[in-house]
């Protein structure tokens, strides 16, 4: 195993962000893969098509208990330790970043925007649009962060739209609910749609949708922006440089984040019990009940890099965690590239799976993909300085073409 001190020099990559980073994005194949890259509510008929059998359907609840919201939530807090890292690094250098990552996230958005032509499910316009806000916190002090965070993640964004709307859809006319006869008219362009179909609907009703989902009361964007705060936090501890000695915050990390997803779960349960099975989005029970949802993600979060953590400093498991670390350093490319298959595999324009492969199934369809990803990225990094959409990110930043491959000897 490589010393993980080695890493800690001033402007050299850490390798154990990218093996989180890479972590991260595995979970987030094993959630795309479950929804059949649908990205929107489904119908009780397309539900069950997708989990026919009780090993489906356990297979399903265990990946939106432990995958869903977690792992984009780590995705998300390493997008901000690594706008923090970027900026001090220019500070270090003698000049100011700023300016520099706006128009990187201007070349994200573009890219983002291309990839949601496949998957309207797309996160980087999202961390494009948002990560602006990022720029000006960089001065902030820590403490006025961390308050800001706490609201967030308190449910300032959802109490305020609900306060403004009553529940009511922001950028829609009727709210998205599986019974919408639009859920039903988008499922049935991706069963036989051409791209080009596909593409038109997930450019201008997707777009919508998305809308909805990231700044209503779902609250989805406002959370993202709490987690990119978070990474600029922990990027200013310098805990991933010395997490070897940082034991103590390690060890309340976990502490904390197991009673904050212990409480928050309750929480969530005792509000959404009191509310019965046809739950209504209109008043303020299930705001709180959200709120709590998001809490306890918050929590599990929390857990999942304490633990990654204590794993990556072991002989073994650290051994095994490395290995995701070409994975992570490739994250952008890889991203994209599992949508483009995962939608090739399920849409009409392609083999058209959607809703004919249980989940028990597709769990282990995205097992391959994150395996032949980690093992293409391994060997595409032997020869090659950055993965493809990295490189052409950072050469259209800096506005000058980087070496792509890697000089012998």
């Amino acid at each position: 195993m490589s010393n993980p001190t080695s890493a800690a020099t001033q402007f050299q990559r850490i390798n154990i962000i990218d093996a989180l980073r890479g972590f991260a994005l595995a979970g987030i194949v094993f959630t795309h893969m479950l929804e059949n890259f649908i990205a929107a509510p489904v119908t009780p008929e397309v539900a069950e098509a997708m989990n026919p059998g009780m090993f489906d359907q356990i297979i399903s609840g265990l990946t939106d208990f432990l995958f869903r919201g977690k792992f984009f939530a780590l995705f998300s807090f390493l997008f901000g330790l690594s706008f923090y890292i970027q900026m001090d690094n220019g500070e270090k250098r003698g000049s100011y970043f700023g300016g520099r990552f706006l128009w990187r996230l201007v070349i994200l958005f573009a890219i983002g925007f291309i990839h949601s032509m496949f998957y309207r499910g797309d996160i980087l316009t999202l961390y494009a649009l948002v990560g602006i806000f990022l720029i000006p916190f960089f001065k902030v002090n820590s403490k006025w962060i961390l308050a800001f965070a706490a609201l967030i993640f308190l449910g300032l964004g959802r109490y305020i739209v609900f306060y403004l709307t009553g529940g009511d859809p922001l950028f829609m006319a009727a709210e998205l609910t599986p019974e919408n006869p639009a859920i039903a008219e988008y499922i049935h362009v991706l069963q036989t749609g051409t791209f080009a179909e596909v593409a038109e609907s997930n450019a201008l009703q997707g777009n919508l949708w998305k809308a909805e989902f990231q700044f209503g009361v779902f609250n989805r964007g406002y959370l993202t922006l709490g987690f990119f705060l978070l990474g600029l936090l922990v990027g200013r501890m310098e805990y991933f440089k010395n997490y070897l000695t940082e034991k103590s915050f390690t060890k309340w990390l976990w502490i904390g984040g197991l009673l904050l997803m212990l409480v928050s779960f309750v929480g969530m349960a005792a509000i959404f019990a009191s509310l019965g099975p046809n739950v209504n989005f209109k008043s303020w029970a299930p705001m709180f009940g959200l709120t709590f949802y998001d809490l306890m993600n918050l929590g599990m979060t929390a857990i999942i890099v304490s633990v990654f953590v204590i794993l990556y400093k072991k002989k073994g498991a650290g051994s095994f965690l490395e290995k995701f670390i070409p994975y992570g350093k490739m994250a952008l490319t890889n991203y994209v590239f599992q949508s483009i298959v995962g939608t090739f595999i399920f849409f009409g324009w392609g083999l058209g799976y959607i809703t004919k492969i249980p989940s028990s199934i597709a769990f282990v369809i995205a097992i391959a993909v994150i395996l032949a990803q980690m093992w293409l990225s391994k060997i595409w990094l032997n020869y090659f300085n950055y993965g493809p959409l990295e490189w052409v990110w950072r050469s259209a930043t800096f506005f000058k073409w980087y070496p792509l491959k890697k000089r012998k000897g």
